[in-house]
């Protein structure tokens, strides 16, 4: 929690020093302009506690981890635009309702998978019939095989979520302009879980499963006041409490944990109006 604090304060102080000087600099004239931008994220993810329950079983699994999946790069699988959603990607539109201000809808599509045969601890009870893990336990140790457990959001850890940024100018040569991004959002979480609980039935749904937070610093390098290249890096946390397990809605799991995320986007700018010019007395 206190790096997320931190993360969300660095964003508000670089806001504050940066916004002091962004009224000096060349006006930004992006009000009413609409932006979107595609990209793709690298992702990290705190350990979790997960919650697994039904009909027939109750138990925890202490301090999980889980790692996100990257695709390979090939010009195929990325450039692709039939299959441009298998990546981990980043996509956004946003509306700048004021010169340095946008309000955005954007989908973060990350993978979130569990580590296969790490040793965890493990308490509750299993009353299945059918399994060896039938017992009672109390922070029994156990390694997570996949007959016991495969657990993964690949099609994906999908965030869909607003956020309100800000624009902060610091470098700006007609052609070619530099800003500091800053922002806050919130959103749902809507995976499409691949699971198994030993040997039942592989279900691989989407569901609506829970909430995000997240807070975003990036900095953006635009070309011909149209065009730009974005790096972020994002902050926050998510809370699923009903994740989907099995074909029966009596079986889910629930966990939370802190998330980062580092993104490489590109983009374009739709203007509604001209951007000023600037004469040689650097007026209007």
């Amino acid at each position: 929690m206190r790096y997320t604090l931190l993360f969300c304060f660095t964003v508000f102080a670089a806001h504050t020093v940066l916004g002091q000087t962004s009224n000096i600099l060349t006006e930004n004239n992006k009000k009413g302009s609409i932006y979107f931008y595609w990209g793709w994220n690298q992702d990290w993810y705190s350990n979790s506690d997960m919650h697994f329950s039904g009909d027939d079983y109750d138990f925890t699994l202490k301090d999980v981890i889980a790692n996100d999946r990257q695709s390979d790069f090939s010009f195929e699988t990325y450039l692709n635009p039939a299959i441009i959603t298998i990546p981990q990607y980043n996509f956004r539109i946003g509306y700048y309702f004021k010169e340095d201000w946008d309000i955005s809808f954007g989908i973060d599509h990350m993978k979130y998978v569990l580590q296969q045969y790490q040793t965890t601890k493990i308490s509750g009870d299993i009353n299945t019939s059918q399994s060896i893990y039938d017992g009672m336990y109390e922070n029994d140790e156990i390694i997570l095989e996949e007959d016991f457990l495969k657990f993964e959001h690949t099609d994906g850890l999908n965030y869909i979520n607003f956020e309100l940024r800000h624009t902060d100018i610091i470098f700006d040569q007609d052609r070619i302009r530099m800003s500091l991004i800053e922002g806050l959002g919130t959103g749902i979480l809507l995976p499409k879980t691949n699971t198994t609980l030993w040997g039942t039935e592989r279900y691989d749904d989407f569901h609506l499963s829970g909430y995000g937070i997240a807070a975003v610093v990036g900095v953006n390098v635009t070309f011909l006041n149209s065009f730009f290249i974005q790096s972020e890096l994002k902050g926050g946390f998510i809370d699923l409490p009903d994740v989907r397990t099995t074909v029966s809605t009596a079986d889910k799991a629930s966990h939370n944990f802190f998330f980062s995320q580092l993104n490489i986007v590109f983009g374009g700018i739709i203007r509604t109006k001209k951007r000023p010019e600037i004469n040689e007395d650097g007026i209007h």
